[in-house]
C-alpha cells in the first residue's frame, strides 16, 4: 500500500483582518481539498487525542485556538506539525495515522472531514494499521 506523507500540506484559510479583529471564512471545496460533510471540535482536551488512521476520510485539521502538535505516520516515515495559527489548517489525506498531542491550555483544535463519521470505517490502534498497510487493503 502507498500512503504518502508528501501529500499532507498546509492550507492556508482566507482571513481579512480590520480594527475589529480577523475573520477567517472555509469554503467547502474552494478552501479544502474536498467538498466538507463533518466538522468537529475538541476543547477543555485533558488527554491526547487521535491515535487511529481513517480508511476514506480526508481531514483538514485547525488550531482554532492554542497550540498543540500533529503527529502523522503511513508506518515507515514519520513527520511533526505545530498548530498554532487559525488561518492556516493542515491537509490530512485517508489512511495516514494520527496522533495529536501537547495541547495547551485552553485549546481548541478543529477538524473539516470529507465523510460522514463511521467508527468502522477507521483503524483505531497502531498495531491494527501496521497489519491493515501490510495486508494493502
Amino acid at each position: 500500500m502507498n500512503i504518502r506523507l508528501e501529500k499532507v500540506r498546509w492550507v492556508k484559510l482566507p482571513s481579512v483582518k480590520d480594527s475589529r479583529g480577523t475573520l477567517t471564512s472555509i469554503e467547502s471545496n474552494i478552501d479544502t481539498p474536498f467538498l466538507v460533510k463533518r466538522i468537529f471540535y475538541m476543547h477543555h482536551i485533558v488527554s491526547d487525542r487521535g491515535g487511529h488512521a481513517h480508511i476514506d476520510t480526508d481531514q483538514v485539521i485547525i488550531a482554532v485556538y492554542g497550540k498543540f502538535k500533529v503527529g502523522l505516520s503511513n508506518g515507515v516515515e514519520k513527520k511533526r506539525y505545530v498548530m498554532e495559527d487559525p488561518a492556516k489548517g493542515l491537509y490530512v489525506p485517508r489512511m495516514i495515522f494520527i496522533s495529536l498531542y501537547g495541547f495547551s491550555k485552553g485549546a481548541v483544535c478543529m477538524v473539516l472531514a470529507s465523510t460522514h463519521y463511521d467508527i468502522k470505517k477507521s483503524i483505531r490502534s497502531w498495531q491494527d494499521y501496521l497489519e491493515f498497510i501490510k495486508r494493502g487493503k
